[in-house]
């Protein structure tokens, strides 16, 4: 660091710290529930509390920030900041990610305080690892520069493979921290490798200087190889197909809470710090659209999404069908909804973006609903096979009920929330491939790779059905356990506090499909870093002067 460089980060600490401030937040969570342990009369508490209460801290900073509040420090007229010299960027979508990922913090707090897991011993280290992991995916959100990548995903990674494995004396469960641990660590060292060969090639790590360079010299063999290495830690973290076989055996070992954060926290992580990487090469994220930037990347690296999101829903839905155990099936339908995403950012368009981010939100009450109502079933029967919750609305009928919102929510049932999430995806990928037609830009090739996604992911959704009904048939028209035994038929003790968690899941799920408008309009305006680049066409580049 040269000292010119050392007096600007100085000058700058004032104005940046602000903006870090959330992030600040978790690490003096963290912090404080390591003091904790030192004392005798601390000890003895559940830690579960403190880490909420910060946590919430955090989130309503994060939500000042998005208003322009007093904890924002940019100027009026600024969109965004560099951070920390560059390394970090600060801007609408960096704050989107963050309320994204701190409300699901919250939530998921809630949950593991409800369920007993982690109990009074290990909260400590339980919420250390969670809001450690957090912080990570914050950072991936936020990266702007290579090594800041690198370290987002470790940051993220390591915590999660101690939470696969949390669960003491499970034979499963250490077996799932075992293969997370192997196949992270291999994938970590190829996109450290794809780091190196970036920033050898191009003399730098800094984001924006490696994407021009990288829109300059498309077809250089450094940096395709590079490239590709880079975006298998990416597809590790999104378990996008053929980098998710750690997925499912994963989710089967570890507990369903750690599932939830795996399921939908490192996904919305992984798919912002893609989108940064997709629409810096794609020359989306100047100040002044480029177009011949554009020109130049999008032919080769639409396809290439393209190809890796059909086949990740497309296998997601397809390896879903055999399941059994209900965390394994959702475990699939996360890789799917993960092809679902990328089907978004495949565009390499705003509008894409600002529907994945929509996509997400909803994602969140959906996925993490479902694996609540797997924990809460788990601690009353002590199984997550679907075979032990035959005829489970005659003894559970509240949790059935809001499990199959969830369900159907996944589907993209409409009123629901997953309906307007594919509808917003659906309508990226039409308009996308009728720009893309257009006599202005003359791409017709990219115009068909749009709309068959769109027919692929059509007839994905109808793939889905049959799986996602699967466990209502056996919990809705199935005969219980205990009628085919000749047993009374009791309701399960399921406290009411979990009854309303789930209902309000449901809630918001019921909700947000009905009035979506105002989710839609805050996915736009998260990626409105972006909207000077082609602000009259919703982010599909048209002719000017000539060029696409």
């Amino acid at each position: 660091m040269t000292p010119r460089t050392l007096i600007n980060l100085t000058d700058n600490m004032s104005r940046d710290l602000p903006a870090f401030l959330p992030e600040l937040v978790l690490c003096g969570a963290i912090v404080l529930m390591l003091l904790f342990r030192l004392f005798a009369r601390f000890d003895q508490k559940h830690m579960g509390w403190v880490a909420l209460v910060l946590t919430v801290y955090a989130l309503i900073v994060s939500i000042v920030q998005w208003q322009g509040g007093i904890y924002d420090p940019r100027p009026v007229d600024v969109k965004s900041l560099e951070l920390f010299s560059g390394m970090l960027v600060y801007d609408n979508l960096t704050i989107f990610l963050r309320m994204f990922l701190l409300a699901f913090a919250v939530l998921l707090i809630w949950l593991c305080l409800m369920t007993g897991i982690p109990d009074r011993e290990d909260s400590a280290d339980f919420f250390c690892l969670v809001l450690g992991a957090t912080l990570g995916m914050s950072i991936m959100a936020s990266a702007n520069h290579l090594l800041m990548i690198f370290m987002g995903v470790e940051m993220a990674s390591l915590p999660s493979y101690a939470l696969a494995g949390f669960l003491k004396g499970r034979r499963q469960s250490s077996e799932a921290a075992l293969k997370y641990v192997v196949y992270g660590g291999g994938a970590a060292g190829i996109m450290l490798y794809g780091i190196s060969l970036l920033a050898g090639r191009f003399g730098t790590g800094y984001l924006p200087d490696v994407a021009a360079f990288m829109a300059a010299n498309p077809l250089d063999p450094l940096v395709l190889l590079g490239t590709l290495f880079v975006l298998i830690g990416v597809g590790f973290k999104l378990a996008a197909v053929p980098f998710h076989f750690w997925c499912p055996d994963v989710f089967e070992g570890a507990s369903a809470e750690v599932a939830a954060f795996l399921s939908v926290a490192s996904k919305g992580a992984a798919l912002a710090m893609l989108a940064r990487i997709v629409l810096g090469l794609g020359g989306l994220a100047e100040p002044q659209f480029d177009p011949q930037v554009w020109e130049r990347v999008a032919p080769y690296l639409v396809p290439v999404l393209a190809v890796f999101a059909a086949v990740t829903v497309t296998f997601g839905n397809l390896a879903a069908y055999t399941q059994t155990n209900l965390k394994r099936l959702l475990a699939y339908s996360t890789i799917a909804h993960a092809g679902f995403m990328m089907l978004g950012l495949a565009t390499m368009t705003r509008d894409g973006v600002s529907a994945v981010l929509v996509y997400l939100i909803v994602y969140l009450f959906m996925n993490l609903g479902a694996f609540a109502v797997v924990a809460f079933l788990r601690n009353v029967t002590g199984s997550e096979d679907m075979r032990d919750f035959r005829g489970l609305i005659h003894r559970a009928p509240v949790l059935v009920v809001t499990l199959a919102v969830f369900l159907l929510s996944l589907l993209g049932l409409p009123p629901l929330a997953g309906f307007a999430a594919k509808f917003q995806i659906f309508s990226a990928l039409f308009d996308a491939g009728r720009n893309y037609g257009s006599p202005g830009v003359g791409q017709p090739g990219l115009s068909g790779v749009m709309y068959a996604l769109l027919v692929i992911g059509g007839l994905n959704t109808v793939l889905s059905l049959f799986y996602y009904l699967k466990p209502l048939k056996i919990m809705i028209l199935d005969k219980p356990l205990e009628e085919v035994e000749d047993r009374p038929c009791e309701p399960l003790p399921i406290p009411w506090l979990p009854n309303l968690y789930a209902g309000f899941l449901a809630f918001v799920i019921l909700a947000v499909g009905i009035f979506w408008g105002p989710l839609a309009n805050a996915g736009g305006e998260a990626v409105n870093r972006f909207h000077a680049a082609s602000a009259e066409t919703g982010g599909v580049p048209v002719a000017r002067g000539g060029q696409p």
